[in-house]
């Protein structure tokens, strides 16, 4: 079956271990000679820390800071399938206002603009984001009280989010099946009609969202059970003798205490959420312009279209709404955490139920 001779294979082998040990003896050997550098000829007390610092640093410059200095400059420029090498291509100020301009005023995808894609991002963002948390908190609340098996409930709770999510998208792919998933084969059984999950949009939005949803709730649900673990329960005892009820004490206690964790919590689900590319990605398996968000659509236009100017341009207007976002989110949110916290410690009574 595999006609393939193994000296390829052991030749493909020395040649990667040579590769990384010949990079592994080059950085020693650098972080070596800036040690040398550092303490024998400059006499710096903060050697030691920068060498160690030194190789993560290095790492950083190159796979990350390096690849968004060359999306911005790529920005600037025409560069496309026809424009690829660089004496083809122009750079310019004026390259990048029309890239900007492109990105709104024509189709990123073969027909859909800009601004639909921004919405159903958006509306794809509102969905799982209040969904994970919901959803989320709910199960944390009930996974923090006392409980037999309670270790257990957790560590199922923690498969969805375990399993590498390739791996698990591709199996939910296969169970929106028309003719053998088992929704289609469980809505057979009840004598109901089986759904186009893949040629319809709206059911292919709705597998979108289900899959997510399932692949999402656990990390939400653990880091908030982490953050209901860190309340003094002594606030609940001292709510319950002013005759505090449980949605008072959940409303006055358990929402401001738990917004430390909940916040960042949610700032990040939202940006993870707004740049998740493998569920929309994989889902869509006919490719449907109606079930892309931004970045599949970026990604379109860089890897399908070959339009690489105008996809650096498309990325840094998504880096920016993050930014803007996230900006003002942290901003109001940290309003809103202030004012719960001093009503949760004590600054207004809870009140008695009556």
């Amino acid at each position: 079956m595999n006609n393939l001779d193994p000296r390829i294979f052991a030749q493909s082998f020395s040649q990667v271990a040579l590769t990384v040990t010949a990079v592994v003896v080059a950085a020693a050997a650098i972080a070596l000679l800036v040690y040398i550098v550092l303490q024998r000829w400059l006499k710096w007390r903060f050697a030691l820390p920068i060498v160690l610092i030194a190789p993560a640093a290095i790492g950083l410059l190159l796979l990350v800071a390096y690849p968004i200095a060359y999306n911005v400059g790529l920005a600037f420029s025409d560069m496309n399938i026809r424009r690829f090498l660089p004496e083809d291509r122009s750079y310019g100020l004026l390259q990048f206002w029309e890239n900007i301009r492109s990105v709104f005023t024509a189709p990123v995808l073969r027909q859909v603009m800009f601004f639909p894609l921004l919405l159903r991002t958006m509306l794809w963002t509102a969905i799982q984001v209040v969904a994970h948390v919901s959803l989320g908190l709910f199960l944390a609340v009930l996974l923090n009280r006392p409980m037999r098996m309670r270790a257990v409930y957790r560590t199922i709770l923690l498969f969805p989010w375990a399993i590498p999510q390739v791996v698990a998208v591709m199996a939910w792919r296969g169970e929106f099946n028309f003719q053998f998933g088992y929704f289609n084969v469980l809505l057979r059984t009840v004598g109901l009609e089986p759904i186009n999950w893949m040629s319809s949009p709206f059911w292919n939005f709705v597998a979108i969202n289900l899959t997510n949803i399932w692949l999402g709730v656990p990390f939400m649900t653990v880091i908030l059970l982490g953050g209901l673990q860190s309340i003094n329960r002594s606030l609940y005892e001292a709510a319950e003798m002013d005759g505090a009820g449980k949605p008072g004490q959940f409303r006055r206690i358990t929402l401001p205490l738990i917004q430390p964790v909940m916040t960042p919590a949610i700032v990040l689900g939202v940006i993870w959420t707004f740049n998740n590319f493998n569920i929309p990605f994989f889902i869509n398996q006919q490719e449907l312009e109606t079930s892309d968000i931004l970045v599949t659509a970026l990604f379109r236009s860089a890897f399908v279209y070959f339009r690489y100017g105008f996809a650096s341009a498309f990325a840094l207007i998504i880096f920016a709404i993050l930014l803007v976002f996230t900006m003002i989110y942290m901003r109001v949110a940290k309003f809103e955490l202030d004012l719960g916290t001093k009503r949760a410690m004590g600054a207004k009574p809870l009140g008695v139920r009556r």
